[in-house]
């Protein structure tokens, strides 16, 4: 700790650092902090050109959406640097934004007015479960397996909707889906990116979805795919974010004028608001607790000090998104890479903070992304979330069946949510026929439940 200390000028600004973050404590410097805080920028940066793009389907102003997903990635970040004193960034979450808009927008039925209601809520519920300890509860209730098979499940779901997006792959009438037209420039300009993304991450190139998103750009503009507006230039004053701010509805939400009985409101509503809890909650833990771990941060039990305030920042980040109009806010694995440059203290994530809001000045470049550059980014962030599964122990069919039909049902029945509920269904049915009753927590039983209530009360 002495050593750390000689490698720093006693600055003012060193000096305040110190004092906020306790950068002595952790074994870390100013420079190694602020380099940190930049590596994980870049490497998340992406989701300003990805978020618009899918929450536009929707019918959202994609300008707002911009907006929404800095302003909201930067509140989080830096309640994460300042509160819970962790190198994590935070901004909407991938497989959640999908979830958002091709299930609960377009495939339920919602308006993207009541998915936002839908995800206050998840926010609200996000806090009062972390407050009252029942967070740990629902975390230790669901099985690991499960749990692996949700991000392995999105991770496939992602891919898919960025093959369909890239038109590699299109509907087929008489095998469901196959290769769309390979030789459409659109699709080749999407392949090239794929290939020069996947070059960029084989090196490990810092960044490398951000420069993948950027070159195939590029390349648009020099094919004619994508075009610049007469009036454009690079830095301009961020969009409006009127046309997405306080525009949840939440009467919609709650079927307040609606031609449907209560018990089917009830559960839709249920489903699409846990749907989002239960994601985000897994996928935030899952993220301190991975990244935590190579970070030395955990405890001699494993777990990490502060992780109360670090949930509770991103609970909070949540509920303020659905507020500026954008899907669920969540902690990023991207973090990782800013850990891996040394990062160890809230600083970091400050130096993140602070780039989402000078990014806001540079939404032109964010506006002029086509999807064809933002297709293989989402391939490549589902190859990345496949990873979890090699977890599951296949061997064990108990495990493995649960497991299996939650992954396969997100992308064969667009729906994040229903490849929870065919998981959370399926494992106490194999587990009790297996004479292993023993090994369900009683809350499994209640999940499972509601959510074949709800495919009882719903249609699709």
């Amino acid at each position: 700790m002495e050593k750390v200390s000689k490698l720093q000028p006693k600055t003012s600004f060193y000096a305040l650092a110190n004092r906020i973050w306790k950068l002595e404590n952790y074994k870390t410097n100013v420079k190694t902090e602020i380099l940190a805080g930049i590596t994980t920028f870049i490497t998340m940066a992406y989701i300003m050109f990805v978020n618009p793009i899918i929450l536009k389907e929707t019918g959202m102003d994609p300008g707002a959406v911009f907006v929404a997903t800095c302003l909201s990635a930067a509140i989080g970040t830096l309640m994460m640097a300042f509160y819970a004193n962790y190198p994590f960034a935070q901004a909407p979450g991938m497989g959640l934004n999908a979830f958002f808009t091709y299930t609960v927008v377009l495939t339920m039925g919602y308006s993207w007015q009541e998915a936002l209601a839908a995800v206050f809520f998840s926010g609200i519920i996000f806090i009062l479960i972390t407050l009252s300890g029942i967070r740990e509860m629902i975390v230790d209730a669901i099985p690991m397996s499960l749990k692996y098979a949700v991000s392995g499940g999105i991770g496939l779901f992602i891919a898919f909707i960025g093959l369909k997006n890239a038109g590699i792959i299109v509907a087929n009438q008489a095998t469901y889906i196959g290769f769309g037209d390979l030789t459409n420039p659109g699709t080749l300009l999407a392949i090239a990116g794929l290939f020069i993304t996947a070059i960029l991450m084989s090196r490990n190139v810092k960044g490398s979805i951000l420069l993948g998103i950027l070159i195939t750009t590029v390349l648009g503009l020099f094919t004619g795919i994508a075009k610049l507006p007469s009036d454009f230039s690079i830095i301009k004053m961020p969009p409006s974010l009127a046309p997405t701010f306080l525009k949840l509805d939440i009467k919609g939400l709650l079927g307040i004028g609606k031609d449907m009985g209560f018990l089917s409101l009830f559960t839709s509503m249920l489903y699409v608001v846990l749907s989002f809890t239960f994601v985000d909650l897994f996928d935030t833990i899952g993220t301190f607790i991975g990244t935590g771990s190579k970070a030395g941060m955990l405890d001699e039990n494993g777990k990490m000090p502060n992780m109360k305030k670090g949930l509770m920042s991103d609970a909070i980040a949540t509920t303020i998104g659905s507020l500026l109009g954008t899907s669920t806010v969540t902690t990023y694995v991207e973090s990782a890479a800013g850990i891996a440059e040394g990062g160890r203290t809230g600083l970091t994530a400050f130096v993140t903070g602070i780039l989402f809001l000078v990014a806001l000045f540079f939404s032109p470049i964010a506006l002029l992304v086509p999807t064809q550059a933002t297709a293989p980014a989402l391939i490549i962030v589902g190859v990345l979330m496949m990873g979890s599964i090699k977890n599951i122990n296949f061997e064990d069919f108990t495990e493995a069946m649960p497991a299996f039909l939650a992954i396969i049902a997100m992308p064969f029945t667009f729906s994040i949510a229903n490849g929870i509920a065919a998981g959370l269904i399926a494992y106490p049915i194999v587990k009790i026929a297996a004479g292993r009753a023993k090994e369900i927590h009683p809350i499994v039983y209640i999940l499972a439940f509601l959510f074949i209530l709800r495919f009882a009360t719903l249609a699709g």
